[in-house]
């Protein structure tokens, strides 16, 4: 049934209730020994007012009960509690802590003092963001929160990393954290600017995301853009940036002389294909950021242009990014109402990642263009470029690059609204309405003279015109109240409970059309009426897709209470139903529990600030990919006769109107510590997820002809652990040296298979298209590599010498034998890292700063196919460069995948290199200006020859001989190097930010 939203409001409007006490208006001064501390935190226990950061050092706040505490804090000091009492004024005086375990952290569906929460939540400011060029909000946090894995392989700026929060936490579903900013549940990390983010909290554990329900399943991020102060006179910021990069690695091939040494055919050219299609990149980033505020109103206005450039030639991007917010206090300071917008347009040249795939494989000899060739009788026909006829995969890299077109450009706009209404010293109630549209446009053209998807060589059908479109719109309505009181100087309390309506839909379409006039240099993508297709029924390619009603309505609650500022405890429950599962199995139910102790509260250690452990206990689930799995999926066919007739009659996919929720559930041990100078936080995890949805295979002839069906089938384990600890090595006015490290490591196993024991991420054309090289068994770790084992040796033919691996005596290496018991396979190594490393360093020395952050993984492999497919001396291959790294032998003269393609992948990266310089800037223009310099992937220390040693989480198959890679990841198939991944870069960034 269709949920209107006056509905929900009727539902939402239980939770308003009325009611007044005395309360007063507090003012005074946040400060340390040196002066007032701009930016300080005041917040309001025992009433509604919640937080207030405060510009100048000076707050005032209106509707404070007489009987509320106000906790002062700032980063890097002690929190101070000073009980209101009924005065008018209070003065708070700070001092220094760096632990900073009163610091407010932002936490789900409010917020809480950092050293009473008691699941895994890690907060990262803006001070400890990476540098640089950061093109994309996840970016930020790379390397930086123990448990989280960033990876983007090559650095594609026209591509998403992979986000992955304690490892695979479904498989059918989304496996990426949900993000929230300023409070809107759903909403996407590329459409908030990196520079407007004022901190990102990361919520671990299945207790701190269990109020979340199924959203929170692979973790939260919870986003916090930058917001003016109330009182703080306008003013202007400027930040810029310019940087310069170039590829930093590349798969070692053979130069035009070793390659006919090798009996490579001789075309008479020299090219290094890599250095022709790829460039110096360069990218400018421009944000200029208007804040200010009056007694009762803030607001911050920013615009942000990108111009970034991809090494590979003819990719990038503009983008322009605008956005506002703007907080008010009315109704004599009892309604806050806070308004944030944001437009993001980003116009997208993807170019193709394919020409760096024909760059490394393509014969050195051949030249670019035709004429520059001994035969030129082929340049014409493919617009003047050279073209090696009668091989199979086999393109011009350089003409893929330059001739064909493929560009997109994506609109987003997001929107929402926030009341916060006082009814009470103890009660407030929050409204939050949202809403993001998505608007992508895509569009690839292969003129008639391509050789690649253009058809160049055949008389029918040449060049080709691709058009893709998706609008997507997710809504969100949120309405909770929330309640806290200090009961005795023993004991405070507060409960949060709601209600949560969300709503998503999308629409798309893709068309091809083709057959366009030869020989005439004109650009058909925008003249396709003129393509022969629209002559001739059936050739035109079109399909489109729909899915609306898509919806999760939940009601939810926690209660936090605080004993003796030593002892807390957190519980939550959400009950929250989907549009996605049939009429029977809507809701599901997903509790948490959390209790933490400071014993150092008892124990009163020399010199310890904090010694806390804590313990919690979560529950939450997934829901399947799409809506309507539990109806027929029919296949319709629009044929000779007539609309609707196929086959059977039916579609593929049997419904399954029983299909449930997937359930995980994890358990979280924590251990906090913290000195003056050193801090650590321990995690120890065990993380169960039950009735994965995923498709399943079905006996069509006992099924109705059906042959797939979505099931509640299997279930994973994954134990973890997880490190972080700080350290101020030097403290002094005048220099300081603070250094940091994370650790974390987890073991994934796939306790139930329903759908079967199997080999899966085939390793494609040509020649070992019939090659899987991961293995799902039940009971294994995920991510396990497969294969034979090479001896070491070559026979006489050329061919490796494989290991009897049971020692029966017969060597049995076929892949259809490779999951019986007497084959000769082994696990050759595992796709999934044994732990991974992040180390910051951050050095000041009077106005200077320099920061240098490593990051590492250790304990992955990779499967490098590059090495697989071109690096064996086949005689059949002699128009094709060889791979030539390190490993390559010459005896070994056959395509066999083996262990000897499969190499550890261990690496350690200085990610992130920047040296700034403060100015002390004192007129009435300019308050300071800040230049930096910084580097980012400087140098790599791994022995993995590939293109870039980081682990590859998920897999999208192969592709070849001009074939587009698949859009569904394999998230059970880690640890395989594709051949089209994009090339790693190393660049170097000026930076400058002006204050006005």
């Amino acid at each position: 049934m269709k949920i209107k939203l006056f509905k929900s409001l009727l539902i939402a409007g239980a939770f308003l209730c009325f009611g007044m006490t005395q309360a007063q208006e507090v003012s005074g001064t946040v400060s340390d020994a040196n002066g007032p501390l701009p930016g300080a935190s005041v917040l309001v226990k025992g009433t509604t007012n919640g937080t207030q950061t405060d510009f100048d050092g000076n707050y005032t706040i209106s509707n404070v009960g007489s009987g509320a505490t106000l906790v002062f804090s700032y980063i890097g000091y002690k929190s101070q509690e000073i009980a209101v009492n009924g005065n008018s004024t209070i003065n708070a005086t700070l001092a220094e802590d760096a632990q900073a375990l009163d610091e407010i952290v932002v936490v789900g569906y409010g917020t809480q003092v950092r050293k009473e929460i008691t699941s895994s939540v890690t907060s990262v400011n803006v001070e400890d963001f990476n540098q640089g060029v950061i093109n994309d909000a996840q970016s930020l946090l790379q390397g930086k929160v123990a448990g989280l894995s960033i990876y983007n392989k090559g650095g594609n700026p026209n591509a998403s990393a992979t986000i992955r929060l304690r490892g695979v936490s479904t498989i059918g579903g989304n496996t990426e954290p949900l993000v929230v900013i300023d409070g809107i549940l759903g909403q996407s990390l590329s459409n908030v600017d990196p520079s407007d983010i004022e901190n990102i909290t990361v919520l671990k554990d299945g207790s701190a995301a269990a109020i979340y329900g199924t959203r929170g399943s692979s973790g939260v991020i919870l986003v916090t853009t930058k917001s003016g102060k109330n009182g703080q006179p306008f003013s202007v910021s400027y930040n810029g940036q310019y940087s310069m990069a170039t590829k930093a690695n590349e798969i070692a091939t053979m130069n035009r002389e070793e390659f006919i040494a090798a009996g490579g055919s001789d075309l008479g050219a020299d090219t290094n294909w890599r250095d022709e299609v790829t460039r110096t990149a360069l990218t400018t980033v421009h944000n200029v950021a208007a804040v200010g505020g009056t007694e009762d109103a803030n607001y911050r206005v920013s615009v942000n242009f990108r111009d970034a450039e991809g090494v590979l030639v003819n990719s990038g991007f503009n983008q322009f990014n605008a956005r506002t917010k703007l907080s008010g206090r009315m109704l004599n300071d009892k309604l806050k109402i806070d308004f944030n917008s944001a437009l993001t347009q980003r116009d997208s040249d993807f170019g193709f990642e394919e020409a760096l795939r024909y760059a490394v494989l393509y014969n050195p000899t051949a030249p670019i263009l035709g004429t520059d060739a001994p035969f030129v009788f082929n340049a014409p026909q493919f617009g003047g470029y050279f073209e090696t006829l009668g091989l199979f995969d086999s393109f011009n890299p350089v003409s893929i690059a330059n001739q064909n077109q493929n560009f997109g450009t994506t609109t987003s706009i997001n929107y929402s609204l926030d009341f916060d209404y006082s009814f009470t010293d103890n009660f407030s109630a929050i409204l939050n309405i949202g809403q993001q549209n998505v608007k992508t446009q895509n569009r690839q053209y292969y003129p008639t003279t391509s050789f690649f998807r253009g058809n160049a060589l055949s008389p029918f059908r040449k060049g080709r015109a691709d058009f893709y479109t998706n609008e997507a719109r997710n809504q969100t309505f949120e309405l909770y109240g929330n309640w806290s009181k200090t009961i005795n100087d023993k004991l405070s309390l507060s409960a949060t409970g709601g209600y949560s309506w969300q709503e998503s839909d999308f629409n798309e379409y893709y068309l091809q059309l083709a057959d366009f006039p030869p020989g005439v240099d004109f650009n058909f993508g925008n003249a396709i009426e003129v393509g022969q297709d629209l002559l001739e029924a059936g050739r035109v390619i079109a399909n489109s897709g729909r899915n609306d009603d898509d919806r999760i309505i939940a009601f939810f609650g926690k209660i936090n209470a605080t004993f003796d500022n030593a002892i807390y405890f957190d519980a939550s429950v959400r009950r929250e139903g989907s549009s996605r599962f049939g009429e029977d199995n809507k809701w599901g139910l997903f509790p948490s529990v959390s209790v933490g102790v400071d014993a150092n509260k008892y124990l009163e250690l020399p010199n310890v600030n904090l010694l806390k452990a804590r313990l919690g206990y979560g529950v939450t689930g997934a829901t399947p990919g799409s809506v309507g799995l539990s109806q027929t999926n029919f296949n319709v066919v629009n044929g000779s006769n007539g609309f609707g007739s196929s086959a059977t009659g039916i579609g593929t996919r049997k419904p399954n109107p029983e299909l449930g929720w997937e359930e995980k559930r994890e358990l979280n041990l924590g251990f906090e510590f913290a000195m003056d100078r050193l801090s650590a936080t321990l995690d120890i995890y065990n993380r169960d997820v039950n009735d994965f949805i995923q498709s399943i295979p079905i006996d069509a002839a006992t099924n109705d002809g059906f042959s797939s069906q979505f099931q509640n089938a299997g279930a994973l384990n994954t134990k973890g652990i997880e490190l972080s600890a700080n350290y101020d090595v030097l403290k002094s006015e005048k220099l300081n040296y603070n250094t940091g490290i994370i650790f974390s490591s987890y073991k994934s196993v796939l306790k139930e298979n329903i759908g079967g024991d199997r080999t899966t991420a085939n390793l494609g054309a040509p020649g070992q298209n019939g090659t899987n090289v991961i293995l799902i068994r039940e009971g294994e770790e995920i991510g396990q590599i497969w294969g034979p084992v090479f001896s070491g040796e070559v026979d006489a033919n050329g061919s490796p010498i494989l290991v009897d691996v049971n020692g029966d005596g017969t060597l049995i290496t076929d892949q259809g034998s490779a999951l019986n018991e007497d084959a000769d396979f082994a696990v050759l190594g595992k796709g999934l890292p044994d732990f991974e490393l992040g180390w910051t360093n951050q050095i000041t020395v009077g106005n200077w700063d320099i920061n240098a952050f490593f990051r590492g993984a250790f304990g992955h492999s990779l499967v490098n196919t590059f090495r697989a497919f071109y690096e064996p001396r086949i005689g059949s291959q002699s128009s094709y460069n060889f791979v030539n790294t390190d490993l390559a032998r010459d005896d070994i003269k056959t395509a066999q995948f083996s262990s000897y393609y499969v190499e550890k992948a261990d690496f350690l990266r200085l990610d992130n290199l920047s040296v700034g310089y403060n100015f002390d800037i004192n007129n009435n223009y300019i308050k300071n200006i800040r230049v930096s310099l910084a580097g980012q992937n400087l140098f790599t220390l791994t022995s993995y020859t590939g293109t870039d040693p980081e682990p590859a989480l998920q897999d999208f198959g192969p592709v070849d001989n001009g074939a587009a890679r698949g859009l569904t990841p394999n998230v059970l198939a880690p640890g395989i190097e594709r051949r089209y991944n994009y090339f790693t870069a190393t660049t170097f960034t000026l930076g400058l930010n002006v204050n006005f």
